[in-house]
């Protein structure tokens, strides 16, 4: 959970000083300034790619943890409002789903945009893509922003199963 919170952190914190000064007119040319940015947004990229990953398995423990919640719910028969509990907690995973869905939907988007900027880093000989960079660091950092929190969700969910869990423990002692 630690790595996971600080791998988001550093995403964030990248996404944050993502948007670089322009070129100085005569310093450097426009083709060097969009190969930095392309660079800037592979490793965005790369780190949105584990926080998703990261993500996924938190669901997948969640759900784990709800398929074991039901068997002993039906095993010792547990009061009728932890069963209630437990169906609140499935829409909550589905809903985690929903946001899943859309976060992969936001890094497809990523990766078309990584395209373009190879494209227009290798065709570029004028520094007047400084609009267009802002606009896809701003849409790289919403997108992080949104994976924490789904993280943070999942993280919620975790800690309300663990109670239901004790619950039923001292409902069978």
């Amino acid at each position: 959970q630690q790595q996971l919170q600080q791998q988001i952190l550093r995403a964030a914190g990248i996404a944050t000083a993502g948007v670089a000064a322009p070129p100085i007119p005569g310093s450097a040319p426009a083709a060097s300034f969009a190969s930095a940015q392309l660079q800037q947004l592979q490793q965005q990229y790369a780190q949105a790619q584990a926080s998703a990953a990261a993500v996924a398995a938190n669901i997948q423990q969640v759900q784990k943890a709800l398929q074991q919640q039901q068997q002993q719910a039906q095993a010792t028969g547990v009061s009728q409002a932890l069963l209630q509990q437990n169906q609140q907690n499935q829409q909550k995973l589905q809903q985690l789903q929903v946001q899943q869905q859309q976060v992969q939907q936001q890094q497809l988007q990523l990766q078309q945009q990584i395209q373009q900027q190879q494209q227009q880093s290798q065709q570029s000989q004028q520094a007047q893509q400084q609009p267009q960079q802002n606009q896809q660091n701003q849409q790289q950092q919403q997108q992080l922003l949104l994976q924490q929190q789904l993280q943070q969700q999942s993280q919620q969910l975790q800690q309300q199963l663990l109670q239901q869990q004790q619950q039923q423990q001292q409902q069978q002692q």
